[in-house]
Protein backbone atom coordinates (compact mmCIF):
# COMPACT_ATOMS: atom_id res chain seq x y z
CA UNK A 1 0.00 0.00 0.00
CA UNK A 2 1.51 3.34 -0.97
CA UNK A 3 1.55 6.20 1.59
CA UNK A 4 -1.39 8.04 -0.01
CA UNK A 5 -3.61 4.94 0.11
CA UNK A 6 -2.55 4.36 3.72
CA UNK A 7 -3.61 7.90 4.70
CA UNK A 8 -6.99 7.46 2.97
CA UNK A 9 -7.54 4.26 4.98
CA UNK A 10 -6.54 5.96 8.24
CA UNK A 11 -8.98 8.81 7.56
CA UNK A 12 -11.80 6.33 6.86
CA UNK A 13 -11.49 4.72 10.29
CA UNK A 14 -10.43 7.79 12.25
CA UNK A 15 -13.07 10.16 13.47
CA UNK A 16 -13.55 13.24 15.53
CA UNK A 17 -11.87 13.64 18.87
CA UNK A 18 -13.79 14.44 22.05
CA UNK A 19 -12.26 15.51 25.35
CA UNK A 20 -14.09 14.98 28.64
CA UNK A 21 -13.13 16.80 31.86
CA UNK A 22 -14.66 15.43 35.05
CA UNK A 23 -16.11 18.07 37.38
CA UNK A 24 -16.78 15.50 40.12
CA UNK A 25 -15.48 12.10 41.17
CA UNK A 26 -16.96 9.06 39.46
CA UNK A 27 -17.84 10.43 36.01
CA UNK A 28 -18.54 7.43 33.77
CA UNK A 29 -17.84 7.33 30.04
CA UNK A 30 -19.24 4.40 28.07
CA UNK A 31 -18.24 3.67 24.47
CA UNK A 32 -20.92 2.14 22.24
CA UNK A 33 -20.26 -0.03 19.22
CA UNK A 34 -21.05 0.70 15.62
CA UNK A 35 -23.08 -1.70 13.51
CA UNK A 36 -26.39 -3.52 13.33
CA UNK A 37 -26.64 -3.94 17.13
CA UNK A 38 -25.37 -1.13 19.34
CA UNK A 39 -23.63 -2.50 22.44
CA UNK A 40 -21.46 -1.21 25.26
CA UNK A 41 -17.83 -2.04 24.54
CA UNK A 42 -15.73 0.07 26.91
CA UNK A 43 -16.21 1.92 30.19
CA UNK A 44 -13.97 4.45 31.92
CA UNK A 45 -14.33 6.27 35.24
CA UNK A 46 -12.82 9.69 35.82
CA UNK A 47 -12.31 11.58 39.05
CA UNK A 48 -12.62 15.34 39.46
CA UNK A 49 -10.06 17.19 37.38
CA UNK A 50 -9.15 14.22 35.20
CA UNK A 51 -9.34 14.64 31.44
CA UNK A 52 -9.60 11.94 28.82
CA UNK A 53 -9.46 12.33 25.04
CA UNK A 54 -11.53 9.93 22.92
CA UNK A 55 -11.80 9.28 19.22
CA UNK A 56 -14.70 7.93 17.22
CA UNK A 57 -13.47 4.92 15.23
CA UNK A 58 -14.72 2.12 13.03
CA UNK A 59 -15.77 0.37 16.28
CA UNK A 60 -17.02 3.31 18.37
CA UNK A 61 -20.06 5.21 17.11
CA UNK A 62 -21.31 6.86 20.30
CA UNK A 63 -20.40 7.69 23.87
CA UNK A 64 -22.59 7.96 26.93
CA UNK A 65 -21.34 10.23 29.71
CA UNK A 66 -22.83 10.09 33.19
CA UNK A 67 -21.97 12.63 35.88
CA UNK A 68 -20.95 16.26 36.05
CA UNK A 69 -18.50 16.92 33.23
CA UNK A 70 -17.46 19.24 30.43
CA UNK A 71 -17.27 17.79 26.93
CA UNK A 72 -15.11 19.54 24.36
CA UNK A 73 -15.86 18.87 20.68
CA UNK A 74 -15.21 20.64 17.40
CA UNK A 75 -18.80 21.90 17.73
CA UNK A 76 -18.14 23.60 21.07
CA UNK A 77 -18.38 22.97 24.79
CA UNK A 78 -21.16 20.87 26.29
CA UNK A 79 -21.84 20.43 29.99
CA UNK A 80 -23.59 17.42 31.48
CA UNK A 81 -24.90 16.61 34.92
CA UNK A 82 -28.10 17.21 36.84
CA UNK A 83 -27.12 20.81 37.62
CA UNK A 84 -27.08 21.67 33.93
CA UNK A 85 -30.37 19.99 32.97
CA UNK A 86 -32.70 21.28 35.67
Amino acid sequence: MDPAEHMDHVEEISGDYVAVRALEDGVTIIGLTRGKDTRFHHTEKLDRGEVMVFQFTEHTSAMKIRGKAEIFTKHGLLKCGKEFTE
